[in-house]
């Protein structure tokens, strides 16, 4: 375990019943680390004085509040969860600016635009274009996707991951949440921020310069590059052939791209539409689709029931929509999206599809 291996000074772990676990499990460690627990906890290690930078890899608003005390305490970020920018991007980029912190993204797609970026002039960029792989239903026909199931979601044709991201890929809201990412992070108007399908996932994501030449960063599907790239920045470090395989052209000889049906992946519409609303928008998108994942995974909605709960969600905060929050107002409206999309199912407002409602009943 990380604990064992790195002999940290501070540990925070959420789950204070895990306290005790964790204690039997490092009781032969020395030194003995002080051990944090829950919020509080997170944020005292993101500030902790001996550090440089910090890596964000909790998901949802829970890791804002620790990235907000890791920038006020003059650390760079190390940017692997997407809420910091998603939700947090009008409050988080002054911020960072305020500080002289620079925020550095360890997502596949952000850190091959970033890497490709190094040495741009000003002025010099004209367009973003993501790359998506299209998930675990890209060759499947639009009038299929009623039948998906959650096992099936959950597995992905390229990379190794969670079920909430495979399924995220499957819809291409992750794609989606990339578009408003990229936005923040290098900003760039969403008219000239584009999505590709590229089935292989060999381009990890490209930009086109003022004059036309287009820049790509190319790599086999593996994670550790952009963490590492953006730990190790500005420098780049030697790498062993043994653990670490060089990409072979002739073992990845197509590259195939192609434009995302809109039909088949409704995410983006509701994604680009979030972004240009901007403010709590974005977060409350975020948000939604976080719990209507979780509501799909759990077996209480359909598959095609993800992108119209989020979308529901998007058009009941229009009203209430705040175009300069802070960090309050972007926690409050992340909790509230959350709650509308779980009462929206439970109390009846919303009618998930009835193969999902006859499954439930029977189990």
């Amino acid at each position: 375990m990380q604990v064992r291996q790195f002999k940290p000074k501070l540990v925070a772990i959420r789950d204070a019943s895990k306290v005790q676990q964790l204690q039997e499990l490092i009781k032969d460690v020395s030194p003995q680390p002080e051990i944090l627990i829950g919020d509080e906890g997170a944020v005292e290690v993101a500030r902790h004085p001996d550090i440089e930078a910090v890596v964000t890899g909790i998901v949802g608003c829970a890791g804002l509040l620790p990235t907000v005390a890791a920038i006020k305490a003059g650390k760079d970020i190390c940017l692997a969860n997407k809420e910091t920018l998603i939700a947090g991007g009008p409050f988080v980029l002054p911020l960072a600016q305020q500080h002289n912190v620079r925020i550095l993204p360890a997502d596949s797609e952000h850190s091959a635009i970033f890497q490709v970026m190094q040495g741009l002039p000003e002025g010099g960029l004209r367009r973003i274009i993501l790359t998506a792989s299209g998930g675990a239903f890209r060759d499947w026909p639009v009038e299929k996707l009623s039948e998906v199931t959650v096992e099936q979601a959950i597995t992905h044709p390229n990379w190794s991951m969670g079920k909430k991201i495979t399924i995220d890929s499957a819809t291409l809201m992750n794609k989606g949440l990339e578009v408003i990412e990229a936005h923040y992070l290098y900003g760039v108007d969403y008219d000239n921020i584009e999505i590709v399908i590229h089935p292989q996932s060999i381009v990890h994501s490209m930009i086109e310069t003022a004059d036309s030449s287009v820049l790509a960063q190319l790599g086999w599907p593996d994670m550790r590059l952009p963490i590492m790239y953006t730990m190790s920045w500005p420098e780049r470090v030697n790498t062993s052939e043994v653990t670490w395989p060089r990409l072979d052209f002739s073992k990845a000889s197509s590259l195939t791209f192609k434009q995302p049906d809109h039909a088949k992946y409704p995410s983006m519409n509701v994604a680009y539409a979030a972004g240009r609303a901007g403010g709590t928008m974005t977060g409350v998108l975020s948000a939604a689709n976080e719990q209507s994942v979780q509501m799909f995974i759990d077996h209480q909605i359909g598959y095609l029931d993800i992108m119209k709960l989020n979308e529901a969600c998007c058009d009941a905060h229009q009203k209430e929509l705040v175009a300069l929050p802070n960090l309050e107002e972007i926690v409050h409206y992340d909790q509230w999206a959350r709650r509308w999309v779980k009462e929206a199912v439970e109390g009846g407002k919303f009618k998930p599809r009835v193969a999902v409602q006859a499954a439930t009943a029977a189990a």
